[in-house]
């Protein structure tokens, strides 16, 4: 597959160079290599002998390929080596693969990687070098920290869900898994930030990501509230804790749009589209004033928006200078020109593959990002690698009918 690319014509990325050992599994770990791997870096995958990533199997959907659409979401442009890391030899290959990476990444629980040799501590001494990444539930430290992490749970326990879903109605969790993803990028800006450092100090260090540490810091300006007035803020549906009207409403026809009034002057020029003159009565002159009459001003909103179809309330607010936009299902999402004109849907098919992935919403003039290889097939570069490790083929042969790549 790899083979039909010419990889002489493609440019190099930001991170061209650096050598990258991916031990992560799942989505929030990978998801952060996929980053540095677009950036350019090399990027070893390191997959279970004939299991490989779990998420290979969480189908459907597939690709013609057979290659799931969660494990594509997240593992192009990376190489795929099969390796038992709890076997001796299999220790020995990922320390041989160490000793010129300049980063690994995983997300094992706390000390899951101490018993075979393969711990921060551990590794440092052979590679000093060596930017050693790790995405756990709760962190290295603290009372918490060997509890397993899944998102869903952290989306509860962070305060997220409590504040998301109808006011009237149970916590809902975001649609997707949005505080693994969050921290993959929070790990791919610490392992940033210490590739910086390491240009001043010459040494490597460890990088410690929580998913509960990720979550609590997105509850940003509502956790801040929190903070500054020692409420518990509630749950508002579609509606904004600090802005009114800044929320879902619906035209004609239960046809739904968002409204998102940021400032006095914006909600003066709805006033001016709805022939209203809310804007000089004092309940609702001033955006605290609103907030404190949201219910009555929003009732209103109602009422005068189910008189036309959502159409025609995105065309005059548009015209008018007022944020607003329709609520996209995926496909309509995706088809948009503007998502087009970005280059945010990938195609692999000059590559030899089926699959389609999202784009990286990346854009860098000098050194973009480039789509080199699609999501591997499970230990499709395993000899490759052991090769340059100095495996010939009898080895390889022997390594792989004694089960450990």
């Amino acid at each position: 597959m790899t083979d039909m690319i010419d990889m002489a014509n493609i440019p190099k990325g930001a991170l061209h160079g650096i050598k990258v050992l991916d031990l992560s599994r799942v989505l929030a770990g990978p998801s952060c290599t996929q980053v540095l791997a677009d950036l350019g870096a090399e990027v070893i995958k390191v997959e279970r002998p004939h299991i490989g990533d779990e998420t290979r199997h969480w189908a459907p959907p597939t690709f013609s390929d057979d290659t799931s659409a969660y494990y594509a979401t997240i593992n192009r442009n990376k190489k795929s080596l099969t390796v038992d890391i709890t076997t001796p030899t299999g220790q020995t290959i990922i320390k041989q693969l160490i000793a010129d990476s300049d980063i690994l990444v995983e997300n094992f629980k706390v000390g899951g990687l101490k018993k075979y040799g393969l711990d921060y501590d551990s590794l440092k001494q052979d590679n000093p070098r060596l930017i050693y990444a790790s995405l756990t539930g709760f962190g290295q430290t603290g009372p918490d920290a060997k509890r397993p992490g899944y998102d869903y749970i952290i989306q509860g326990l962070s305060g997220l869900m409590s504040i998301t879903g109808p006011s009237n109605g149970e916590p809902h969790k975001v649609g997707v898994a949005v505080v693994d993803l969050f921290a993959g990028l929070q790990l791919t800006i610490g392992i940033q930030a210490a590739l910086l450092a390491r240009q001043n100090t010459g040494v490597g260090q460890h990088v410690d990501v929580a998913l509960l540490d990720s979550a609590l810091a997105m509850l940003a300006n509502v956790g801040m509230n929190h903070l500054a007035s020692d409420k518990i803020p509630p749950r508002l549906g579609n509606q904004h804790p600090n802005i009114v009207p800044y929320q879902v409403f619906a035209g004609e026809g239960e046809q739904h749009f968002i409204l998102a009034c940021g400032n006095d002057s914006q909600f003066a020029k709805l006033c001016e589209v709805l022939a209203v003159d809310w804007h000089t009565d004092e309940r609702f002159a001033t955006n605290p004033q609103r907030v404190a009459n949201r219910e009555l001003l929003c009732g209103e909103l109602t009422k005068h928006f189910a008189n036309q179809p959502r159409a025609y309330w995105l065309e005059v607010l548009d015209q008018a200078g007022i944020p607003c936009g329709a609520i996209h299902n995926v496909a309509e999402a995706l088809a948009m020109p503007q998502a087009q004109a970005r280059n945010m849907i990938v195609n692999f098919t000059e590559q030899g593959s089926p699959v389609r992935a999202l784009g990286n919403p990346i854009k860098l003039s000098a050194s973009p990002v480039t789509y080199r290889t699609p999501p591997p097939q499970l230990s499709e570069h395993t000899d490759s690698t052991l090769a340059k490790l100095g495996y010939d083929s009898e080895m390889i042969a022997k390594l792989k009918a004694d089960g450990i790549v």
